[in-house]
């Protein structure tokens, strides 16, 4: 049910290991229903790159500012990578949901512990929250993806591979599993459990 005030919609939060391919996912869902679901813009130190705009791309904030609202509660997740922070402010969750959009976010399996603790205790998200762990088949599957990509050398793709064995072992405590098969399959498993999701909402 609805918080008072606020139209019915629910938070989509998709984990999964890289490689796994829950970006390419995200950015499907986005453009199949862009009326409906909305991409939660993440909040960042770090400088904007040529091209990306101030809420569109990312919120960007100085380091200082970031510390600050860290320690006001303004967040529902954060994290600091590379020396720069990263976070989901909770003011910008709640101004989607007035608009009675569906949030879709990206994030890592801590971000996506911290959007679940904030559900317990968070009246508006309680209930609204489902979190998607997009899991391969097996490290081979993974390695096989790591390398098609074409991005990472040797030493990254074995850091990848064993933060994916980490991640690997808590993807049975997420609401929603999908073993991935080909981006297709991946694609309509996805969309037929956001479908679901909101004819039962």
């Amino acid at each position: 049910m609805a918080a008072a005030g606020y139209p019915s919609s629910i938070v989509l939060v998709i984990c999964g290991p890289a490689g796994s391919g829950k970006t390419t996912l995200c950015d499907r869902l986005l453009k199949e229903f862009p009326d409906q679901i909305k991409r939660l813009v993440t909040t960042t130190s770090r400088p904007p790159r040529p091209g990306e705009q101030d809420g569109i791309d990312y919120h960007f904030l100085s380091a200082e500012a970031f510390r600050n609202m860290i320690r006001e509660g303004a967040f529902i997740e954060w994290a600091k990578v590379h020396e720069r922070f990263y976070g989901s402010q909770k003011q910008h969750m709640e101004e989607l949901l007035r608009t009675g959009s569906d949030i879709l976010l990206n994030i890592d399996i801590q971000g996506a512990d911290s959007f679940y603790r904030e559900s317990m205790r968070n009246k508006l998200l309680k209930g609204r929250l489902h979190r998607v762990f997009i899991k391969p088949k097996s490290l081979h599957q993974l390695v096989k993806r790591l390398h098609q990509r074409g991005s990472d050398d040797e030493r990254e793709i074995e850091r990848r591979l064993l933060t994916a064995e980490e991640e690997l072992k808590v993807a049975d405590s997420f609401e929603h599993v999908i073993i991935s098969g080909s981006k297709d399959e991946d694609y309509a498993a996805i969309k037929a459990l956001y479908l679901e999701l909101k004819s039962s909402d």
